[in-house]
């Protein structure tokens, strides 16, 4: 972490809420970390942001089930080709939420910078029907296990990439 406090926030809240999962997050949080996003605390989570462009990339809060379990969303939009395991996590984010992101590419919505095409969740469903989701919100990654860091590390760094050129302009 960039900072004292920084580390301080991400330690505080990891051991508060141990788990096998733990050390996952915190390999991510580093990783964000050192490409320049800041941990920051936003009620019973954590958000990172990058002073650059100032949008919200991951997240790491307490879900609000009985069992208060920690958990990780990632936003991804941007990021092309991710594995199967994502694509259901896409679909599944569309099914609990609804078809977002039409609205996004039919009323060329400008929250985001760049074209609506390039930051909305896009896949098909088994039938072939399109599902899409507005690409700012980050979608929570379940039960993330040591396999997922190659690929959430690959999917954080497409959408730095999207962000630092679209919303920072670098």
């Amino acid at each position: 972490m960039k900072t004292k406090k920084q580390a301080d926030l991400v330690n505080t809240f990891l051991s508060d809420n141990t788990n096998e999962q733990t050390p996952l997050f915190y390999e991510i949080a580093l990783y964000l970390s050192e490409i320049g996003y800041n941990p920051r605390k936003q009620r019973s989570s954590i958000v990172f942001n990058h002073d650059s462009h100032n949008k919200q990339i991951a997240k790491l809060g307490i879900a609000r089930t009985k069992d208060k379990s920690p958990y990780f969303a990632l936003r991804f939009a941007a990021s092309t080709g991710y594995s199967k395991r994502f694509v259901d996590l896409v679909i599944a984010a569309v099914e609990q939420n609804g078809n977002q992101g039409a609205g996004c590419i039919i009323d060329n919505c400008n929250f985001c910078q760049g074209e609506p095409i390039t930051h909305v969740y896009m896949n098909k469903r088994a039938t072939g029907e399109a599902v899409t989701r507005c690409g700012t919100s980050p979608i929570t990654i379940p039960n993330l296990s040591k396999r997922d860091i190659k690929d959430i590390k690959r999917l954080i760094w497409e959408q730095h990439v999207y962000l630092m050129k679209h919303e920072a302009g670098v």
